[in-house]
């Protein structure tokens, strides 16, 4: 049986498409904090130091654009907001972590420029 061929091309672009997404700061910290389960804005926040509120905004904009995260209003009072991985973003979390071990055992970090 002969093997499938492997389309060059078409798996540059699938890749280059997804470093655009999560090569981006934040967004691999913010998918493996929403690992867990849904949580709240001021969770995923709490999940992410360093992060600005602003920032955290456009990026979860940007997952839930991409179809990684949902947003979910409950109303209130007090309305609230939670995020949560699509079935697609729950896919990621051992990719991510493959990668993790992978770049912890082949890459050397450079050197700090303080």
């Amino acid at each position: 049986m002969e093997a499938p061929q492997h389309d060059r091309h078409e798996c540059d672009a699938a890749v280059s498409l997804a470093f655009s997404i999560l090569g981006k700061r934040w967004n691999g910290m913010i998918i493996d904090a929403l690992g867990d389960g849904p949580l709240a804005f001021a969770e995923v926040r709490r999940a992410v130091p360093g992060i600005s509120d602003a920032v955290l905004s456009d990026r979860l904009a940007e997952l839930a654009e991409a179809k990684l995260v949902s947003r979910t209003v409950a109303p209130g009072p007090p309305v609230s907001v939670s995020y949560a991985l699509t079935v697609g973003g729950e896919q990621l979390v051992p990719v991510l972590a493959d990668l993790g071990k992978w770049a912890s055992a082949n890459l050397t970090p450079a050197p700090r420029r303080d």
